[in-house]
């Protein structure tokens, strides 16, 4: 089921297929349909995309400014985007580790995620055709993949890098968005901006929740082998002003990250 969305390419069309297989995950778990097996697959190292939009380097996706129209679209077109490789994100954690022995709690966590990561792709698009525009109408950032790729063999590095540092960081940037759009009197948009705040943060919490079960399992301290991991994985250093208070409310305690934002050596420095 995990891999069929993978290799969907229509961002419409995968988030449907994706809120589909969840509603049968969470059918078959309340038993209320057949058992679902957790088996193996062999996911793609890539998943499938649409034509549009085309993906550029990050340094060369054009910069607009927020207090225009077309900056606002550009501004939720970047949303989408980030939206649609969550989805796949959260459905390759679960084609790629299911060799790895986990409850099946971590299955629901991360099935629950991907039909949340949908539903946030499909308001965004709704909103950026209410604004004349869609998803793919823009190019996009190219690196959103890269942190799947470099953590394909490692399940804690994973869980590192992709809920703990990436989704958080949309905690700490999701605000400001929001206020850019109520400023506009686009009212759509921040409705749907507030329910990918509020869901985002139990995104956090549930990989910090199976990081922390790893290392417990491994009997390792949680903090010390999140410093490596997001060394090892993550391109940079994490940049505040951080959301402390909402971090903390996802399982992030300041000392996991601070040292990150102040030691890591920026792109570019040795």
């Amino acid at each position: 089921m995990a891999t069929e969305v993978l290799t969907t390419g229509d961002g419409r069309a995968k988030t449907a297929l994706s809120r589909k297989y969840a509603a049968e995950w969470f059918a078959s778990r309340n038993g209320e349909a057949p058992e679902i097996e957790i088996g193996t697959a062999n996911p793609p190292m890539h998943p499938a995309r649409p034509d549009k939009p085309e993906l550029l380097s990050p340094r060369d996706v054009p910069k607009r400014r927020p207090g225009s129209e077309a900056g606002r679209i550009a501004l939720l077109h970047a949303v989408a985007h980030i939206e649609l490789n969550a989805v796949d994100l959260h459905w390759d954690i679960v084609a790629r580790f299911g060799h790895v022995p986990m409850p099946v709690g971590f299955y629901d966590d991360w099935v629950k995620c991907a039909e949340e990561e949908s539903r946030h792709f499909e308001m965004i698009c709704d909103c950026l055709e209410s604004m004349g525009s869609h998803y793919g109408a823009l190019p996009a950032h190219a690196g959103m993949w890269r942190a799947a790729e470099d953590t394909a063999e490692d399940l804690m590095g994973r869980l590192a890098v992709v809920p703990m540092v990436l989704e958080a960081r949309g905690l700490d940037v999701t605000p400001g968005m929001i206020e850019i759009f109520r400023k506009a009197g686009a009212q759509k948009a921040v409705e749907s901006l507030e329910v990918i705040y509020a869901e985002e943060v139990g995104h956090v919490a549930y990989g910090s929740k199976w990081f922390h079960f790893l290392c417990g399992r491994e009997n390792a301290d949680p903090k010390d082998v999140f410093h490596q991991l997001v060394r090892k994985y993550f391109h940079g250093a994490l940049k505040p002003p951080f959301n402390e208070e909402k971090r903390a409310e996802a399982g992030l305690p300041p000392d996991f990250y601070w040292p990150l934002a102040e030691d890591m050596p920026l792109p570019g420095k040795a």
